[in-house]
């Protein structure tokens, strides 16, 4: 372990210290910068004041106030975000955060995000092997939406959708679009996407020259909104987590 940040070897797992810390489920990075400053942390023993001074995770042992950093309980939430509230920790303008909505104290980072304007199923964890498995293109986790269009849809543009898009960060994978209805002057369609770029179907439907009046994300995997209220969260079930972890 150095104190200056120096680029991992090839061989070893190296993390900065606030993001052990923030790992290991004892706070956000913020609460560990402040730790780190106050000399409340050692690495092997050694007084450590530095936040990105490099941890070879798993191999040395980091302290806080004394006590080794012990891996947490995993904890799986499912939440139903509301429109109006940020997928952050805290917001420098005040405005509401999904951390609103749960146990004060609760150390869990969201998986992906979902916009401000946005609604719908959001996972928080601390486990970061499950997130990753969640958010890597890799393993093509779906994701599905229910979709209120600004205009009524054509047959070619949902076929569009299906073929996938070239957005500004490249062409999509095809996605499975549905048509839901139609009203007098919009489209409500059903969508899913195993991609998790920023703000994605949002940028879809501007590609076929319509625009997301509201977005609802209804499914992630096998795991559906069900009957939780808007605002609430509940735990994941062991088979529910199991779903998600192997799904590939």
């Amino acid at each position: 372990m150095r104190d200056a940040p120096r680029k991992p070897g090839a061989k070893q797992v190296l993390k900065t210290l606030e993001r052990v810390i923030s790992k290991a489920g004892a706070g956000s990075r913020t609460d560990a910068r402040r730790w780190i400053a106050d000399g409340r942390v050692r690495v092997n023993g050694k007084l450590i004041q530095t936040p990105d001074s490099w941890v070879a995770f798993g191999r040395d042992k980091v302290t806080l106030d004394g006590k080794a950093l012990a891996s947490s309980k995993k904890i799986y939430l499912l939440l139903y975000k509301p429109k109006g509230y940020l997928t952050t920790y805290k917001d420098p303008e005040g405005r509401p955060t999904v951390y609103d909505l749960i146990a004060a104290g609760t150390w869990v980072s969201p998986v992906g995000r979902l916009d401000l304007d946005s609604s719908g199923l959001l996972i928080l964890t601390n486990d970061t092997q499950f997130a990753e498995r969640l958010t890597n293109p890799e393993y093509k986790v779906p994701k599905t939406y229910l979709v209120k269009a600004s205009t009524l849809l054509s047959d070619d543009q949902l076929d569009q959708l299906r073929r996938g898009v070239t957005l500004s960060d490249g062409p999509t994978r095809p996605a499975v679009v549905k048509r839901v209805r139609d009203a007098v002057k919009y489209t409500f369609l059903e969508i899913t996407i195993s991609e998790g770029r920023n703000r994605q179907v949002r940028r879809m439907l501007e590609a076929v020259n319509s625009k997301v009046l509201k977005l609802v994300r209804i499914a992630i995997g096998p795991i559906r909104i069900g009957e939780l209220a808007i605002g609430k969260h509940r735990a994941l079930t062991e088979a529910e987590v199991f779903s998600l972890y192997n799904k590939k």
